[in-house]
């Protein structure tokens, strides 16, 4: 296993030689103040360059430095010529190409497929610095400058396209990003090992079309290399027969080391009694898993059929255990795609180690202190792991991470937060210690060779496994330790949190509740309904209930008003009409009114995604008869679906009421107490957004630039037993008001008031 280790104390070096580090160099200048006349690796990103460990280009180039690399930037690149990409001149080693810290498809246009206004990673928020598929743009580009200089691939955008996936934006099944950007090279996932591995071989002279033994890379190649055992997948069963071949889904070696795979199924749903079955061994049981690789459909053949697709997005994250997996291969013409296994997580020692470099923790001076929205956000956050187990099939942070947690020291938490409290603007408010979820740090599988041969893509679904170890004790001593720091005030928590997780610890939830809650905590069930949810993979709104009541308990004995914010998605696959009306009986029934809604968002490679396309759920068995899934494609339905989650805005009414007439539930439509939207539509618009009615008005001289509109808060109404929380706040805020006015006229003075607070709206 090639580990992430130095090849000489860099921090320590840089602190005696030269004092602060410097930022990697973005101009021909910044490189002759260092004195270098080349760079060896020039990262090319669609973010604005910001040194800090949450940007992935910091990351990558710090660690490269640390190995001895001399690294610059070129950050968010006019791409209309290769001018730009020459401006440092030609990397010694090779271009390292990231659309950025998202996939520029999703970071460019919203669910609805319209182009988004802004962009938070680039400075001053605005739109338009990065091209459509960056990563492809990137590339070719590099590519057309210097065209013998090795082009590698990565980020999430990378990661996400490296075999045939579906492409929501031109609703058809593109191919690998490899083909298209003509890379030489692609490393997914976090990619410390991978790229450390490259560099180092590139240096030594091996040329880049050699490099294939590497783990979490991708590569082009032409023939299956010698004393490879290759098991075809490019079929699945069609009705009346079953294909004789060795299935890749289940190794009864592999079930052997793990009791609830044998129990439960590796899929985590009950088998159907009906369903054939056809188990066979390996045919030679001396052949190595790490000689093995599984032949995908190829890219013609999932383009053409959408359950072959399913089946090829099945096998993939069945393969997604770094202890397990085996490597894969999608024909693509005349070419294979090879995809090696994921790589080996880093320890926490190599973990502490990557987020030890010497990042000054703030946007390069190029931008003159322009505003970037992301650095805004998370500059007093700490990330304190990567991966995630709980597998919601519509999230990409399995298929990026993995599913392995991977944890720092607190020491070197610790020490990040002391780092963090020397930036101007520090007040004592640490915004976040988290990481893709807030509470899975230091908690993993009981049996290191259980995790190892485990192949379900969740650990908490459709319940928390029995081997996954819920102890929350270090994550505890970590807030207690960090709080305690001279000059911090405050530790927020602000990452999603799995509460299904962290209702199994009562004393992390009033940890939680009564030092690290901001007056509201998000947390995401994402629906009430079993169909979505078991489409989601995520537990049902018991277990909300359960953690709603943990969380009112100890904000009453911590004396706090303390509020939840549930987030909730629209349209996902396997929602039904009356799926979204039962969700909207809950929100009205529970005080909820959602001031903004999020529709589903088909991603490449996500398990939701291959649902959405194909019709067919890849968390079971793929056959050609095997049960359609529910899908919500039109742009008519779509509407329909998020104005039941806004209920309360009279703009959705006529919409609701045509489709409870057309459901049979015209009940639902009236003013009494459990009708959801009355039956007279109001003479002048009688909702207003509470986003509007708490900004500040465009065009004023207080609105920002371009005129935007400011927002102090976006309200949603806090729940109250009674149900009516709505109307009492706004009765009392009439009151207060006519009050006011009352105090103004007599000449007295009013009463300072303290404004009431209202959580924040669901996304």
């Amino acid at each position: 296993m090639h580990a992430v280790k130095p090849l000489f104390d860099y921090p320590k070096y840089w602190a005696e030689c030269f004092g602060p580090a410097p930022f990697l160099p973005m101009s021909r200048e910044e490189m002759d103040q260092l004195g270098w006349d080349s760079c060896d690796v020039i990262i090319v990103t669609g973010d604005a360059y910001v040194d800090h460990p949450s940007f992935g280009m910091a990351i990558i180039g710090r660690l490269l430095e640390a190995q001895g690399f001399r690294v610059g930037i070129i950050s968010q690149p006019n791409w209309q010529s290769k001018d730009d990409f020459m401006k440092l001149g030609q990397p010694n080693l090779f271009f390292g190409i990231a659309a950025g810290n998202m996939d520029s498809m999703i970071n460019r246009y919203t669910a609805d497929r319209k182009v988004r206004s802004d962009d938070a990673y680039t400075a001053g928020g605005l739109a338009g610095k990065r091209p459509d598929r960056a990563s492809l743009v990137y590339s070719q580009r590099c590519k057309e400058a210097y065209k013998d200089t090795p082009v590698v691939l990565g980020g999430i955008e990378a990661s996400l396209r490296r075999i045939a996936h579906y492409d929501y934006w031109q609703d058809k099944v593109r191919r690998s990003i490899l083909m298209d950007a003509t890379a030489d090279i692609l490393l997914y996932g976090n990619a410390e090992r991978a790229v450390v591995e490259v560099a180092q071989r590139l240096a030594r002279g091996e040329p880049v079309e050699t490099i294939t033994d590497v783990r979490g890379t991708a590569f082009v190649r032409k023939d299956s290399p010698q004393g490879w055992f290759e098991i075809d997948s490019t079929r699945i069963d069609r009705p009346g027969k079953v294909d004789k071949i060795i299935n890749p889904y289940v190794n009864t070696q592999d079930l052997q080391s793990c009791a609830i795979e044998q129990d439960k199924g590796g899929s985590g749903h009950p088998e159907d009694p009906n369903e054939a079955k056809v188990v066979q061994l390996l045919p030679n049981p001396s052949i190595e898993r790490d000689r093995t690789v599984i032949r995908l459909p190829s890219f013609e053949k999932v383009r053409n059929d959408p359950a072959l697709y399913a089946h090829a997005n099945r096998v993939l994250h069945l393969e997604t255990n770094p202890g397990n997996a085996r490597a894969l291969v999608q024909r693509h013409g005349d070419h294979d795609i090879w995809l090696n296994p994921p790589p080996i997580p880093l320890t926490t020692e190599e973990m502490d180690y990557v987020f030890a470099s010497p990042f000054v923790r703030v946007p390069h001076p190029a931008y003159g202190g322009a505003k970037i929205p992301a650095y805004d956000m998370i500059r007093f956050s700490v990330n304190i792991m990567r991966g995630c187990f709980g597998g919601c099939t519509f999230c990409s942070i399995t298929e990026h991470e993995g599913r392995i947690i991977q944890n720092r020291s607190h020491e070197s938490i610790l020490h990040e937060i002391e780092e963090m409290k020397k930036l101007p603007g520090f007040t004592g408010v640490v915004s976040d210690l988290g990481g893709p979820t807030a509470n899975m740090y230091r908690i993993a599988c009981k049996s290191a060779d259980i995790e190892k041969h485990c192949r379900k893509p969740s650990c908490v679904y459709p319940g928390i496994c029995e081997n996954l170890n819920t102890d929350h004790s270090s994550l505890i001593e970590l807030y207690r330790k960090a709080r305690a720091l001279p000059g911090v005030k405050k530790i927020l928590i602000a990452s999603g949190l799995r509460y299904d997780l962290a209702v199994e610890s009562p004393e992390y939830v009033r940890e939680l509740v009564t030092h690290h809650v901001g007056g509201y905590l998000k947390i995401a069930p994402e629906h009430t309904e079993r169909g979505p949810l078991d489409k989601m993979m995520k537990p049902g709104i018991g277990s909300y209930d359960r953690f709603k009541r943990m969380f009112d308990k100890f904000s009453k004995e911590a004396g706090k008003e303390q509020y939840l914010i549930p987030y909730f998605i629209a349209a996902h696959p396997g929602t039904t009409d009356e799926d979204m009306m039962n969700l909207a009986l809950w929100l009205k029934a529970n005080g909820f009114r959602a001031d903004q809604v999020q529709a589903f968002y088909p991603s490449p490679m996500a398990s939701a995604t291959a649902m959405y396309h194909s019709g067919k759920n890849p968390l079971r068995k793929v056959t050609y008869k095997s049960e359609g899934v529910t899908i919500v494609k039109s742009e008519e339905q779509r509407r329909l679906h998020k104005a039941f989650l806004r209920y309360h805005d009279p703009k959705g009414w006529p919409m609701l009421r045509e489709a409870l007439l057309r459901m049979g539930r015209g009940d639902l439509i009236g003013s009494g107490k459990h009708q959801l939207i009355p039956a007279h539509q109001p003479a002048t618009e009688g909702y207003h957004s509470a986003r509007r009615k708490n900004s500040t008005p465009a065009g004023s001289k207080k609105a920002g630039q371009g005129g935007k509109i400011l927002t102090q808060h976006n309200g949603l109404p806090p729940r109250s037993h009674d149900g009516n929380a709505w109307d009492k706040r706004e009765q009392a805020k009439a009151a207060a008001e006519a009050r006011r006015k009352a105090a103004a006229g007599s000449g007295k003075p009013a009463k300072n008031r303290k404004p009431s607070q209202r959580p924040a709206t669901p996304r």
